[in-house]
This record gives structure tokens, C-alpha cells and sequence, in this order.
């Protein structure tokens, strides 16, 4: 059989010059070991990711995610790595924005009322004249920004160094007390996991919002909890960790908390921006073109 590529049937392209075979869940020996190109399933379980094991002339992997800490574990030794960056960054950013808006204005307190017919009438802080840090200067960061502004917000955006616009993340310290609202969007990688502990937290002003659209790593849970249920600050977290939160943990009934399922990246946008990166990177491979998004590893 002439070498294949494995793609998951949700994001299966339209057209492409390579050999593409569709995938579901049951993959037959065969055709795992004549794949070269391998698409693993959108948040699928680890065992997909494990297949790559069983690829012995395995030659790409292209993730449908932007994180791709999660794959090396099993990525086999000489395999190109690509993640998909640019595909979440529309839906990413739109969530960070609803999650912004839904604490700062109660609508999820609302939402809890309408089932006791309660009118809770109160005054609460507006969007508007708020300054906002987001921390991750990338294409969520960025489309976090653009979608921020038009409501006369007060924008910093902070990177790995400084740069035209961007703080560097070295001056996270002098930053913090000034932000009335702090989205992550940064990648969970060594120099991020962590990053929001106890310190971090205690130079947020009373009353500001972490807004965590990233991973749930970035954040130490025990330390964003101790702040929280103090109700000296409030956040917006659509990742957790750990994740999936357990029913029983505290978080989810901390005062000010509102928590959706790691549902960022995944709208009606994720599909035909997944499937067009994927064709374009099975395009590039079948042809001997450069791939794109290429993570670079040791």
C-alpha cells in the first residue's frame, strides 16, 4: 500500500494531492503502518496519541491544537511536530471576550436567578474604561486585543521580550497592580506553569479579573482559590487544573468563579480552519514544500 495519511473523520479535506485515509476510532495494523502523515482527533484520548507508537514510518504529526505539550510524550523519535496555531484564535477569543463580559456584568448570576424568578437588580462594572493586560502576545493574545478594543478598553499586551506594543513579561511586576482585568493566552511550557501563584495574585488590585483562556497549568489552583473564596478578586477560567474539574472540588462553588468545559477553541470556526490548515499542510508534504507551524523541538 502506497504511504497514507491518517486524518480524523471530523476534519477530513475536501482536496489534497496526498493519500488521505478518513479515521474514526478503530484503525486497522495496515494502515497504521504505511501512515507517514498523522492527524491525531481533536481532544481526543490519550490512546489516539499513542497510536504513533504503532507508525513506524510515521513522518508528520499535525496537531489540531495549539498546545502540543500533550503530544510529546508519544511523539516517536524523528517525527515532525506541527500544532495549529491560527486555528483557535477566532473562537478563543470571542470566549475570552463572553467570559469578560459574563463577570463583569453578572450574567451568570442572572442566569441562576431566572429559575427562582428573582429580579436582583444591581449596579455592576462596565467593560468600558477598564484596563485590561493580556499576557501572550500570539495570535490569541492578538485577536483577544482587537476584539477588546472597540469597548474603550485600556489595552497592554505583554510577550516573552518587549517589542513595538508589547511589554516584556519581565515587567510583569509593575504591570499588575495596574490591571483591572488580566487575560492569559500564553502556551504551558516550563517558563509558564505556575505562572499565576500566590505573589502574582497578591499584586492584582481588589476586585480585578484573571481571565485564564490558555492552559489550566499557568494557574496555581490552590493559590487562585485562596483569593477567591476570600472574594478579593473574581475569574473567568474556561481551563482548569486539575481537568476535567472534579465534581467535588472547590472551585466550582467558589464566590465569584465562573467556569466553562475547556470549550475555547471548540465553535463552528474550528472546522473549516482545521481542515484548511490540514489541507494546506498535506499539500506542502505531498509536493515537498515546506510545512508550516513546525514546533521546534530538542
Amino acid at each position: 500500500m502506497s504511504p497514507i495519511a491518517l486524518i480524523p473523520q471530523r476534519i477530513a479535506p475536501v482536496s489534497t494531492q496526498a493519500n488521505v485515509v478518513v479515521y474514526d476510532e478503530v484503525i486497522a495494523d495496515e494502515l497504521l503502518e504505511s501512515a507517514r502523515f498523522f492527524v491525531p482527533t481533536y481532544l481526543g484520548p490519550v490512546e489516539n496519541l499513542m497510536l504513533m507508537s504503532r507508525m513506524p514510518n510515521l513522518e508528520v504529526c499535525q496537531l489540531l491544537t495549539a498546545g502540543y505539550e500533550g503530544a510529546l510524550p508519544h511523539l516517536p523519535p524523528g517525527v515532525t511536530l506541527c500544532n495549529a496555531a491560527g486555528v483557535h484564535d477566532a473562537s478563543t477569543a470571542e470566549l475570552a471576550v463572553g467570559l469578560i463580559l459574563a463577570s463583569l456584568r453578572g450574567i451568570d448570576r442572572s442566569a441562576r436567578d431566572m429559575a427562582a424568578g428573582a429580579w436582583d437588580h444591581r449596579t455592576l462594572a462596565s467593560l468600558a474604561d477598564r484596563r485590561v493586560l493580556i499576557i501572550g502576545a500570539g495570535g490569541v493574545g492578538d485577536a483577544i486585543r482587537r476584539r477588546l478594543e472597540p469597548f474603550e478598553t485600556t489595552i497592554v499586551m505583554m510577550g516573552r521580550s518587549a517589542r513595538d506594543g508589547i511589554a516584556a513579561i519581565s515587567e510583569l511586576d509593575a504591570h499588575l497592580p495596574w490591571a483591572d482585568i488580566v487575560v492569559l493566552a500564553v502556551p504551558l511550557d516550563p517558563t509558564t506553569a505556575s505562572l499565576v501563584d500566590a505573589a502574582f495574585l497578591a499584586r492584582m488590585p481588589d476586585g480585578a479579573l484573571l481571565v485564564n483562556v490558555a492552559r489550566g497549568g499557568v494557574v496555581d489552583t490552590a493559590a487562585l482559590l485562596a483569593e477567591t473564596t476570600s472574594g478579593r478578586i473574581l475569574a473567568a477560567l474556561d481551563v482548569t487544573d486539575p481537568e476535567p474539574l472534579p465534581a467535588d472540588h472547590p472551585l466550582w462553588r467558589s464566590p465569584g468563579v465562573l467556569i466553562t468545559p475547556h470549550v475555547g477553541g471548540d465553535s463552528t470556526a474550528f472546522v473549516p480552519r482545521g481542515r484548511r490548515l490540514v489541507e494546506r499542510q498535506l499539500e506542502n508534504w505531498a509536493t515537498g514544500q515546506p510545512l508550516i507551524n513546525v514546533i521546534p523541538l530538542p
